[in-house]
């Protein structure tokens, strides 16, 4: 009964977590979240064959204080390029990132990490799934920004995700 309930506990949690961050706490709006909580993953579990994996609540604390760290890092070097250099000096590129992750939500964590953080953006994912097309606003070096989002994202997202 508890698993038709909730097939999704994590994303209960999360959607309720979210939607009282989002509209501000009060005793309506938890009420609200719950329902959704309950309501949108029962609604949206025939898509889910199966619950992804999810090895150590600690490395997700981790990644999202780094993730965090890096958005505000970010912002603040993309405010500085967009104010103090011209267009025509920047070194923007598509890098290819190949990928040693395998699972649909980890992939989709890191696409979605990489664009959240300000001055790339996941352009695409190769049809066999194995490499990501990532748009930097400024890099140098290829191969640095591509071990950089390997080792900072993507080491810790299948430390998360997979066995």
């Amino acid at each position: 009964m508890l698993k038709r309930l909730m097939p999704h506990p994590l994303l209960t949690l999360l959607i309720v977590v979210v939607w009282i961050f989002l509209s501000g706490f009060s005793w309506g709006s938890v009420v609200l979240g719950a329902i959704l909580g309950v309501a949108i993953p029962i609604l949206t579990s025939p898509y889910w064959p199966s619950r992804p994996h999810i090895g150590s609540p600690l490395a997700i604390v981790e990644y999202a204080a780094i993730v965090l760290w890096d958005i505000v890092v970010a912002n603040f070097q993309v405010a500085y390029l967009i104010l103090f250099r011209r267009g025509d000096s920047l070194r923007s590129r598509f890098v290819t990132v190949p990928l040693d992750l395998r699972t649909p939500e980890a992939i989709t964590a890191l696409a979605g990490t990489i664009t959240m953080t300000p001055g790339t953006v996941s352009a695409d994912l190769s049809g066999d799934g194995r490499a990501l097309l990532v748009h930097c606003l400024e890099t140098d070096d290829a191969e640095a920004t591509v071990a950089t989002i390997k080792s900072r994202y993507e080491t810790r997202l299948k430390r998360i995700f997979e066995k």
